[in-house]
Parts: C-alpha cells; sequence; structure tokens
C-alpha cells in the first residue's frame, strides 16, 4: 500500500493505492471482483477512519501541517509515513508543553515573538534536580570599579515597544513553537551549538572567527560594550554572532564556557534579527549546555529582559551607532557566574554546580565574532560578520569592542593587558586593536565575507 499526497489546483488530499489482485482485473468472475473491490473499500475507509482519529486526538495547539502550506518540512517530497510522522509531532507536543510554562500574562512583539510571563519558580531553570524547590538567589556585589555610564535607551528589546511589560515576580520567556523546532534537525538538537564554538587554533574548520583573547591567567570576569548590526546571513543554517566567551578546561572534551552577546540565526529563530542570547556547556558542546532558556541552568532574576528576543535600534552605516554593556563576574560569596546587560540589569545567573573548572575560575577570556561557512553553494559564503565591513573603515562603518575589562580575584574589574588577536580567515573577517583614554582596550573587526580575495 502506497499513500501519498494529491495535488490538484488549491486542492490536495490523501490518495490510498492498493495492489490490484488476479480477481479484481478479471471481468468473468464478477461475483469475486465484486467481494473484493468491496473488501478494499472497507480497508480504504478503515484506514482513513484510523488515521483522521489520530489526527484529532491531537492538540489544537500543535496540529498536523496545512495541507495548503507547500513549503511545510512534512511535505517537502508530497509522499510522507503519516504514523511516523504523527509520532514525531508527538513528540514535539510533549517537549513543547515541557518548555514552555504556564503564563500568567502573554506579550505579542511586532516581530511575530511571543513572550509568556511566567513565575520566576517555574522557569526551565528549576527543572534541574539540583534547583527543584529553591527561588532565584538575591543580587550579589559588583565587582569594584564597575559603574553604570553606559546610556542605553528604555526601549532595547522589540517585545517591550508597545509599553507592556511583565509583572514583578515573574520573567519574560520568548516562547518556543513547533515551527522552532522542526527547522531543528531533531528535538535533541534544538538550542545547541555544534561542536568548535571556541577559536584555539588555525585549522580549517566550518566555524570561522575574528577574535581577541587573553589567557594565562585566572579569571573571575569579563566585561565589554559592543554595537549592535544586523548582518546579513545567506544560509539557513549559518549564523553570525558577536559575543564574550569565559573559558575553562582543555579543549578537548572538558571544556567549559559561559557565554554571552547578540547573534543573527535563522535556524534557531526563523528569521534576520540580532538577538540577544547566552549559551553554556560543560563538555565541549557535547550533551550539556544550551542557549538562552532551552534548557535546565541559567536562572533568570530579571522581568524586563527577553533573552533569545531582538535587540532594537542597531547601528547604521555611517550613521547612529547603538552598543551594548554586557558583564559576567563570579560571585565570591556563592561562586556562581552572574550576568549584567547594559548599564546596571541583572538578568540572572549561572549555578556553579553546571560546571567542573568553572567552578573555580577561567583561564582565558574571548571577545569577538563567529560566522558560520557551510559553502553549500561550492564556495565561501556572504554571510557578514559585525557589519559586514572590514575593520579598517573604523567608526560608524565597521562593528567593535570597547572597553574591554577582566575581573580579577579581588573581585576588581581591571583593565586587559596582553590581548591576542586572531583571524583565521583575514582575507573573508578581520580584526585591528588599539588603546584610548575613553574606549580602553579596543578593536574593530568583522567583514562581508565571499569576495574577490575571499572566494
Amino acid at each position: 500500500m502506497l499513500i501519498t499526497l494529491v495535488s490538484t489546483g488549491q486542492h490536495r488530499y490523501i490518495q490510498i493505492q492498493t495492489k490490484p489482485t488476479q480477481e479484481t482485473t478479471t471481468p468473468r468472475h464478477s461475483t469475486n471482483m465484486a467481494s473484493s473491490t468491496s473488501h478494499i473499500t472497507t480497508t480504504i475507509i478503515f484506514i482513513f477512519v484510523s488515521l483522521l482519529f489520530v489526527v484529532s486526538s491531537l492538540s489544537p495547539v500543535l496540529s498536523l501541517p496545512t495541507l495548503s502550506d507547500p513549503g511545510h518540512p512534512l511535505l517537502a517530497n508530497q509522499t510522507f509515513r503519516p504514523l511516523q510522522e504523527l509520532h514525531r509531532l508527538k513528540r514535539i507536543r510533549a517537549y513543547l508543553k515541557k518548555m514552555n510554562k504556564p503564563a500568567v500574562k502573554t506579550i505579542q512583539s511586532p516581530d511575530g515573538d511571543v513572550i509568556d510571563c511566567v513565575t520566576s519558580n517555574l522557569q526551565p531553570a528549576f527543572d534541574h534536580p539540583q534547583l527543584k524547590g529553591q527561588e532565584p538567589l538575591e543580587p550579589p556585589d559588583r565587582p569594584k570599579g564597575h559603574d553604570s555610564i553606559d546610556a542605553m535607551t528604555e526601549s532595547f528589546q522589540l517585545w517591550t515597544d508597545s509599553g507592556e511589560s511583565c509583572p514583578e515576580g515573574t520573567i519574560p520567556i520568548r516562547r518556543t513553537t513547533e515551527k522552532d523546532i522542526l527547522r531543528a534537525s531533531s528535538i535533541r538538537k534544538f538550542g545547541r551549538k555544534l561542536r568548535r564554538g571556541v577559536r584555539h587554533d588555525t585549522m580549517s574548520s566550518d566555524h570561522e572567527h575574528a577574535v581577541a583573547f587573553v589567557n594565562g591567567d585566572q579569571y573571575y570576569g569579563a566585561k565589554a560594550s559592543l554595537n549592535v548590526w544586523a548582518p546579513g546571513v545567506t544560509d539557513q543554517y549559518e549564523f553570525s554572532l558577536s559575543q564574550l566567551w569565559v573559558i575553562s578546561g582543555s579543549f578537548g572534551n572538558d571544556l567549559n564556557t559561559i557565554e554571552a552577546g547578540w547573534q543573527v540565526s535563522p535556524d534557531l529563530y526563523g528569521d534576520n534579527n540580532p538577538r540577544f542570547f547566552t549559551y553554556w556547556t560543560t563538555d565541549a558542546y557535547q550533551t550539556t549546555g544550551c542557549y538562552n532558556l532551552l534548557c535546565s541552568g541559567f536562572v533568570q532574576t530579571n522581568n524586563k529582559i527577553a533573552i533569545g528576543a531582538a535587540i532594537s535600534p542597531r547601528s547604521s552605516y555611517n550613521g547612529r551607532q547603538f552598543d551594548i554593556a554586557i558583564m559576567v563576574w563570579k560571585d565570591p560569596k556563592h561562586g556562581h557566574w552572574w550576568l549584567e546587560f547594559g548599564s546596571g540589569l541583572l538578568v540572572g545567573y549561572w549555578p556553579s554546580f553546571l560546571f567542573s573548572h568553572l567552578r573555580s575560575h577561567a583561564s582565558m577570556i574571548q571577545f569577538g565574532g563567529e560566522i558560520v561557512n557551510s559553502r553549500s553553494m561550492g564556495f565561501h559564503t556572504s554571510t557578514q560578520m559585525g557589519s559586514g565591513h572590514f575593520a579598517d573603515e573604523g567608526f560608524g562603518k565597521a562593528s567593535y569592542f570597547r572597553n574591554l575589562q577582566a575581573v580579577d580575584w579581588d573581585n576588581s574589574l581591571i583593565p586587559l593587558s596582553n590581548l591576542h588577536l586572531l583571524a583565521d580567515h583575514p582575507n573573508c573577517y578581520d580584526i585591528i586593536a588599539g588603546k584610548s583614554n575613553i574606549w580602553g582596550s579596543y578593536f574593530y573587526y568583522g567583514g562581508p565575507g565571499r569576495n574577490v580575495k575571499c572566494p
């Protein structure tokens, strides 16, 4: 038996074909033919009714693909195995039910996102066995030397443009949708980075970087301001990001990282908006960690920031520049790693028990840009890094990190020294560093990707 989708103009329907028996093709045996035909018809009706019963049992929240949508992943070849796909969709429904927590308020963002205001102690972090039943911690002391001179507009994420906000005692969470899951190759890989997320050598890979880093000491945090752009990403399965990394362990299977910044990722979010994001791993991106709040780990304490939501405004070429400050540091009292966004907005923390090496300190701090070059067309991608322009174009045209600092053993912010630069494909994306009284240690970085010197 073969089940296919048949298209006639604006209509699609299920067609079930069975291989005819010898009796059904011989006119002389009319009685057998009628019996066989009746049997086949009964079988078809039974299968069709069974399918309708299974389909109708699904929750309206997770419906089968609309047959009028030819672009849906399940209809790509116009032939599918219904029971397998139904089983897959049931797994997705169960995953969404677990991840999308009950909301006390829902806000519609202009970019299509739905933001759920979820009671703090019901957020995904508290699904973790070591956090069950607990409440978010009180804010720690900021590092010495920290100030809030970096001005920020009140509305720095699109979902807040309407003036709506989440009540005290709740946190805003970007709702995960069926389409988000279907873009990933599997539920297990959804919200996860592939390996090679940190650049530590110049070996060829599909991840390319332009970064500045320090190592060789013990670090307890990092801070920088970086301007926000909307780089073009030319392949659905590529991304472009700008972030800071807090790193410890070897670059083998025990790598620990904490990461925060902005990224454009059509695969993860379904669009090309720059979005504030976080990430963590304790085993080199193998089985632990995730983006944002897509697994149990990061504990959010702020009701004004939605991790994974679009940032607005953005910088414009030869025009206004908009940057954000990001700081990650280790609370000396409890040992957890805290995240601050903008001018003094505490976002939340990564509990120290999530990590192995980072329970103590970091051994490397890294800042910069990263893209994925899938070479899906047989040549280097045109996905942009930063502004899409090379570092030597400077302010207003190139992307930058400024006021690079580290947190030392005494919980004090200190300027970075011995800054190392690395651009593993300098004809595609490059980096230039400098120092000034106002910007301290800084660098410009980025590029257009494919060009005459980057084929």
